[in-house]
């Protein structure tokens, strides 16, 4: 039986991940969307992953302690979820949503008092994201998928389908470059179509160490054409993970519209894949991508890490609360979702590192947070290191980018987050309301996802932050809490806001103004359900949906 000590529960751990013989098509790409993988170099070592569940009563090199385990490393991070939910045939499969992208203060972000200081999006959240099920049989469990069927789902009985776990991503500006921080650019939004599986059998038993997590990745493009080849197997940093002049570049406060679903592959003889199109009704600019064969989509081999064409299509029929995939983290098929706890702003950051991106680039990068906001040695802690950390106006080398307009650490080379909680999402430096203050940035402003028309009849929300808590058992409720227990005593959470013209979301620290449900904020998010889970995880009661 494994067991460590908090102390290094959350660094490099001694045991190691089950090796199946095999090796990588290529010496770089995405096989590990946690950069951890044992035969390839990853092209994005700042990736925004799907955060995986563990199994506490299976203690193996993969899983023990309620948590997964990557390559011996935890890899978890903080992922604040709305679900929705419905009965309705096409509701797992086909979702549009209407959202109004955020504005940023007009001032740069400081680092003078934590709470109080100036923030912009890209320290709250680096992926704000909308997910969905996707088909992939070989993907966990190792098991046959038929596209948008509720006969994929999990139960006691049955270990489900296999499933890969789609995020379509919104990358604030203000911090490039994308390819080893967070944005396309220092003024634009832009997206993209992710999908990630898990090279692992039932119970995490036996896990590929080359390619445990591999990642399809592909920007919403003008055009539909990826920038780059978007397999995990071919992925590169010149073409896949850098924007070109067809990405799609969206404004702060830009109207957009999301739809989400399959469709007919053109040219592709009745085949289908899932698709997004992106409409941005302030500019009359829309981009579209869609996750198919023909456009150098592939699944991954659990065998040998090897590519195959792939055709992603959506898992199930409806947004039933039982048609999850298994292995994620978030019980969840369609919802809404702000992946937070990457960010920790410095006065400055030393201790100097060197990242090789490709065979002839390399970026300097700063392993250690200097400030208010780093309270207490990382020695000893949750956090080997706040590594990748950047000073404002770097310019990233061979990369040329934009100058960063923040001095400020990404927590993701050691670890998958802010695992000691003491970065600006665990401040209330959040919005607090839809516009933008001199202080905080405004919160995105969502309509409530319809399908088919319709509005989705229930919701519930959850988070997977007692995950990342050190102080947290994982085998019972011992230690867990939200907000967690780092300085800021913090946590964000959702608002609904019912007005004349209909119901909309926001996110973050609203909760004052007219037609204001804040769902008595952090309780939101419910209870520990570890008991009926088997790892930790709060999730809250299901609630009408109604407007």
């Amino acid at each position: 039986m494994l067991r460590l000590t908090a102390a290094v529960l959350f660094a490099t751990a001694s045991v190691l991940a089950v090796v199946i013989p095999g090796a990588a098509s290529a010496a770089t790409g995405e096989l590990d969307c946690n950069g951890q993988s044992a035969a390839q170099h990853s092209v994005k070592m700042s990736m925004a992953c799907t955060d995986i569940r563990g199994f506490n009563s299976e203690d193996n090199a993969n899983t023990w302690n309620g948590r997964f385990y990557d390559n011996g490393r935890y890899i978890g991070h903080d992922e604040p979820d709305m679900t929705f939910l419905s009965g309705q045939n096409g509701s797992g499969n086909d979702v549009t949503w209407n959202e109004t992208l955020p504005l940023d203060p007009a001032s740069a972000p400081t680092v003078k008092k934590p709470g109080v200081d100036v923030a912009h999006w890209f320290e709250l959240s680096i992926a704000p994201w909308f997910s969905m099920a996707m088909c992939d049989s070989n993907s966990y469990p190792q098991a046959p998928c038929t596209p948008e069927s509720d006969a994929n789902a999990p139960s006691a009985t049955f270990n489900g389908g296999g499933s890969a776990f789609m995020e379509m991503q919104f990358y604030p500006p203000g911090f490039a470059p994308f390819a080893d921080s967070i944005s396309c650019d220092n003024t634009h939004w832009c997206s993209a179509l992710t999908i990630d599986s898990l090279e692992c059998t039932e119970g995490f038993a036996t896990c590929n160490s080359g390619c445990d997590g591999p990642v399809n990745f592909g920007f919403i493009q003008r055009n539909g054409v990826p920038t780059g080849a978007p397999s995990p197997q071919e992925a590169d940093l010149a073409t896949t993970y850098t924007p070109n002049s067809h990405t799609l570049l969206m404004n702060p406060g830009d109207q957009i519209q999301v739809d989400m679903f399959d469709a007919a592959v053109p040219g592709g003889g009745g085949a289908k894949a899932f698709k997004v199109v992106v409409n941005d009704l302030t500019t009359g600019q829309s981009g579209f991508m869609q996750a198919s064969a023909k456009n150098g989509f592939q699944n991954t081999s659990i065998t040998d890490c090897s590519g195959t064409p792939h055709n992603f299509e959506p898992e199930y029929n409806t947004a039933a609360k039982a048609n999850i995939v298994p292995w994620a983290a978030l019980q969840t098929n369609i919802s809404t979702q702000f992946e937070t706890g990457h960010w920790e702003p410095c006065t400055s950051v030393t201790d100097p590192g060197t990242v090789n991106l490709s065979s002839t680039i390399s970026d300097t990068y700063y392993n250690t947070c200097n400030g208010p906001y780093e309270t207490t040695s990382d020695s000893g802690g949750p956090e080997a290191s706040d590594a990748f950390c950047y000073p404002a106006g770097d310019t990233h080398g061979a990369l040329n980018t934009a100058p960063d307009t923040a001095t400020g650490c990404i927590d993701s080379l050691f670890q998958n987050g802010d695992l000691d909680f003491d970065g600006t999402p665990y401040w209330p430096e959040w919005p607090v309301g839809p516009t933008a203050t001199a202080r905080y940035p405004g919160s995105f402003v969502q309509s409530l996802p319809q399908t088919a028309g319709s509005q989705y009849k229930k919701f519930f929300i959850q988070t997977d932050l007692a995950l990342s808590e050190s102080t947290c058992s994982g085998t019972t409720t011992a230690g867990c809490s939200v907000p967690p227990p780092g300085p800021g005593h913090f946590y964000p959470y959702w608002t609904r806001r019912t007005t004349p013209h209909g119901c909309f979301l926001e996110f973050g620290n609203v909760s004052t103004g007219s037609g204001i449900n804040s769902y008595g904020q952090d309780a939101q998010y419910g209870k520990d359900r570890i008991a009926s889970l088997g790892y930790p995880e709060y999730e809250g009661p299901v609630m009408d949906n109604s407007c």
